[in-house]
């Protein structure tokens, strides 16, 4: 008899369901993995779920196991923590990683999915790809010791990179955001909050993660001469306008995208995507993240939870997805 899964599925934007999914039978050198959790990205997931994905970038923006075109229908995700339950002996009972979709159970290469270090719950090991982002943003960014940093927008990512700004020696962190909630968020992650009005300025880097227009303008603002803007927001198909009057030139500011598709140009030589997600994987063993998680719900329940946050009405940061047993 043929195996089957249940999976998340887009049917057009703005309406989720789940569907049985045929599974393939495992070639040699394939892993068959029972999902325990995933995670929803937020921003991302968001988008795809009303449609945005710009049809420019189609191709960009795809999952690695994607089934389907955008707008829709299309299996879309990236956070997936699994047990493998077939293949090589010495993954079988193991924890992994993979960047796979919201599925009950899935059968991919072996290489595909990343063992998480017995000090990391898998619970949490679903932030593996935020985490992941935020990485690479650094790596981009090459902050140094004693820098003065403003990070501008408190969601999953900015909150990753504030975290791991936080372990900088002698650097100045502070998490920006118009939510006041947020600042029990940056309490935990051990960094100063601020209100964007209130935000402390002449910094040498300003990460920008709101994906707002007003959060890039005003990470400009917080500049000292020189300073850059890292740019991590993913607008889709808006478009945004910034003011490259004023001091822009004087202060010879810059503005620099960082995505996660590549491994930034400063590590690439050294470093792979599989070494990156293995070092995200390692500082997840610090329980410091938990604070990044804000809310769970069942595998069922994703069409909903999904649309309601896609229409901002299930504020947060980190959705955690569990899977019962089938």
């Amino acid at each position: 008899m043929k195996r089957t899964a249940r999976a998340f599925w887009l049917r057009s934007p703005g309406l989720g369901d789940i569907r049985e999914v045929p599974l393939p039978e495992p070639a040699a050198g394939d892993v068959v993995v029972r999902t325990l959790f995933s995670g929803v990205s937020r921003g991302t997931e968001s988008l795809v779920f009303r449609g945005g994905v710009p049809e420019s970038q189609h191709r960009a923006m795809r999952a690695p196991f994607q089934d389907g075109e955008f707008p829709a229908p299309v299996k879309y995700g990236y956070l997936n923590v699994g047990l493998v339950e077939e293949g090589p002996g010495d993954l079988v009972g193991r924890t992994v990683f993979c960047l796979y979709p919201h599925q009950t159970r899935y059968v991919v290469p072996a290489g595909a999915v990343t063992v998480v270090p017995d000090s990391v719950p898998a619970a949490r090991a679903v932030l593996a790809g935020t985490v992941e982002t935020a990485v690479n943003a650094l790596w981009d960014a090459a902050p140094l010791v004693g820098d003065r940093i403003a990070v501008i927008g408190a969601g999953m990512i900015g909150c990753s990179v504030a975290a791991l700004l936080a372990r900088y020696p002698g650097v100045r962190v502070q998490l920006v955001d118009a939510d006041p909630a947020r600042a029990s968020v940056a309490a935990a992650l051990g960094v100063g909050f601020a209100l964007p009005g209130d935000a402390l300025g002449g910094c040498d880097l300003a990460v920008h993660a709101s994906a707002t227009e007003a959060g890039l303008v005003r990470s400009l603002e917080l500049l000292a001469p020189e300073g850059t803007v890292l740019e991590l927001s993913w607008y889709g198909d808006r478009r945004v306008s910034l003011p490259l009057g004023e001091a822009f030139h004087s202060g010879r500011l810059v503005v620099r995208g960082s995505q996660v598709g590549r491994v930034s140009e400063a590590r690439r030589s050294r470093r792979t995507f599989a070494d990156r997600l293995a070092l995200s994987l390692d500082l997840l063993a610090d329980p410091v993240f938990d604070a990044l998680v804000t809310g769970e719900c069942a595998f069922e329940e994703l069409p909903s939870v999904l649309r309601d946050i896609a229409a901002g009405d299930l504020p947060g940061l980190c959705h955690r997805v569990r899977y019962e047993r089938p």
